[in-house]
């Protein structure tokens, strides 16, 4: 595959070349290039160089644009203002870069891989063993499938990790509960293998919690088992597994119904980490970077205070010996670093644990684990929030249990494409699949479109709208694309650099043209909100198209038909990869 420079980068080099001839005491000089509503483009480098050398801008444009090579990329360059460059480009330009991406046939339309590839891994979708999962799991695990998806197609070497919470005092109740009643985990009939085992998990979780509650030598009991555990006893780490096992393949099905692929060896939870835990603990004391204070081994931070004043620790060990989480993140980082050879650790990870996550990144810093070279950064992510503006709740004030929350997505979503069934002739097995790709696409479309770090209202109604920046408009679009393609008979898609384009051809290529910046931007930043972006504007650069530029219509010239089929069949191309990079499904008909 051989990557296209897209048409901004071609003009980029052209103007950085020019300005470096015109004025060669300027040095190495950024023209300063975006797209702009006067022309294509606008180059906006040369006031800054005037006032750096001392000229007239508009005189130092004037020899920029004699030095400009002739060619086929520029049609028209106009002076304006102090010294701007408003450039326009020819139409066979346009057309001929399109086409070289279109001719990629391994599906990357020209985009390429990055120069500086390193590896990454990321923490993301972080559920606890033996509990059921909730709206707050829905952003880690669709932020973080997503960015997994982008980095993988610039290049990065990407490496996923599930921190599930499969460790804690919770489990010597929970397994003293099982050794007592051997049958507990037994499923009931009539439940998917998802729901009876969460059902499952659940009544042993109240059952035992009340024991716990209520009976003194059960809690004795219970405590007792928690140091079995954690000395490694045999017996008591078979009925751990059990119970992770358990969940696991709770998890699977909710991954599945939010059409995740998570695999076993990428999980690997608090649990994964004990054996590094004392050796942690050992280095953070022996280097100075943690000291001990009131028993515990603590690190402290200038700017980290309290109310009262005083230094808030990160606690390391606590007083009892036992380890907090800060132990296992440190631990997590060394097995990244120096086993995993990562150079970017990324953690996608609710806002709320930012200071924690600070402190840990800092402590990991002074203990040598972090460097220039290495970096850690916490891909914080905002709060799900009710159509009132408040975190999202059941009318009872219960959190949200993730699977009602998807079932109904996919409800919603089914409707709307049952009532649009009958115009395109879908059979039910098509509306049923259709339905769950329409709701999941939704959901993660709505997380997705919006600034990670923000928090956003979950409205399905809004969701599952045709029209607005919703997958559903995104989708509908694609689904268009491919009904013209199938009427089109004997015309095929196929470029013709000789014509003259549309001002909405026009608008729509130049887009078009911009996927590989926007990925690379996006990639760099962890940003999926603005491929979501990006792909809306797609969309509505397309309805644009239809409505000043009909495909097949009669009146057109046979090459104007195979033009047009071209660009169209190109942003369905680009619509199709950018959406699967998201994590959302393009049906073909809708």
């Amino acid at each position: 595959m051989a990557s296209v420079p897209s048409l901004a980068s071609t003009l980029q080099q052209q103007l950085a070349d020019a300005l470096t001839a015109a004025l060669p005491d300027a040095g190495a000089a950024d023209p300063l290039l975006r797209r702009s509503d006067r022309a294509d483009y606008q180059a906006n480098g040369i006031l800054a160089l005037a006032k750096k050398l001392k000229g007239n801008p508009r005189e130092l444009a004037a020899q920029v644009t004699a030095a400009l090579p002739a060619g086929r990329l520029i049609k028209d360059i106009e002076v304006s203002g102090p010294g701007f460059l408003n450039i326009t480009l020819t139409d066979r330009a346009i057309v001929e870069t399109l086409a070289a991406r279109a001719a990629d046939g391994e599906g990357r339309l020209g985009v390429p891989l990055k120069d500086d590839a390193g590896t990454t891994v990321i923490d993301y979708a972080q559920p606890n063993v033996a509990k059921e999962m909730h709206v707050g799991h829905l952003r880690s695990a669709v932020i973080g499938d997503a960015v997994v998806k982008i980095l993988e197609f610039t290049g990065e070497n990407v490496v996923r990790r599930h921190h599930i919470g499969d460790w804690g005092t919770q489990f010597g109740m929970l397994i003293q509960y099982l050794i007592e009643h051997p049958g507990a985990l037994k499923h009931e009939g009539g439940a998917s293998d998802g729901e009876a085992a969460m059902s499952t998990l659940n009544r042993v979780y109240k059952e035992s919690r009340v024991l716990f509650d209520s009976d003194e030598e059960f809690k004795a009991r219970s405590r007792d088992r928690v140091v079995a555990l954690q000395a490694g006893d045999p017996e008591t780490l078979e009925l751990w597994h059990r119970f992770v096992d358990e969940s696991k393949i709770y998890f699977h099905s909710v991954f599945d119904k939010l059409d995740m692929e998570i695999d076993d060896p990428d999980i690997v939870g608090e649990s994964g980490y004990n054996d590094m835990l004392e050796e942690t603990c050992r280095i953070l004391e022996e280097t100075g970077v943690a000291v001990r204070s009131e028993g515990a081994l603590c690190v402290f931070f200038d700017d980290v205070k309290g109310p009262d004043g005083n230094k808030v620790p990160l606690i390391v060990k606590k007083t009892n010996g036992g380890y907090g989480y800060a132990a296992t993140d440190l631990s997590a980082v060394r097995n990244r670093v120096q086993d995993l050879k990562a150079d970017t650790l990324l953690y996608v990870v609710d806002a709320r644990q930012s200071l924690h996550f600070r402190m840990v990144f800092e402590t990991a810093r002074r203990a040598g684990w972090l460097s220039d070279d290495v970096k850690a950064v916490q891909l914080a992510f905002g709060t799900v929030l009710g159509k009132d503006g408040k975190p999202f709740k059941t009318r009872e004030g219960e959190t949200v249990r993730l699977e009602d929350l998807l079932d109904e997505a996919v409800t919603r979503a089914t409707a709307v494409v049952r009532d649009k069934a009958d115009k395109v002739g879908l059979s039910e097995e098509e509306i049923v699949e259709n339905g769950r790709y329409v709701g999941i696409g939704a959901v993660k479309y709505a997380d997705l479109s919006t600034s990670a770090v923000r928090d956003y209202k979950f409205d399905l109604d809004q969701m599952v709208a045709l029209h607005g920046d919703t997958s559903v408009y995104l989708q509908y679009a694609y689904a268009r694309i491919q009904s013209i393609l199938r009427k089109a008979g004997d015309a095929v898609p196929a470029a013709h650099p000789e014509l003259e384009l549309a001002p909405a051809e026009r608008a729509l290529g130049l887009h078009l043209d911009q996927f590989g910046e926007v990925l690379a931007e996006v990639g760099a930043g962890y940003e999926p909100h603005k491929l979501a972006a990006y792909l809306y504007q797609l969309a509505s650069h397309l309805t644009t198209f239809y409505d000043q530029c009909q495909v097949l219509s009669p009146d057109n010239a046979p090459e104007v038909v195979e033009n047009r089929l071209f660009l169209v069949e190109l942003t369905a191309r680009t619509l199709h990869r950018g959406m699967a990079l998201l994590g959302i499904r393009t049906p073909e008909r809708l």
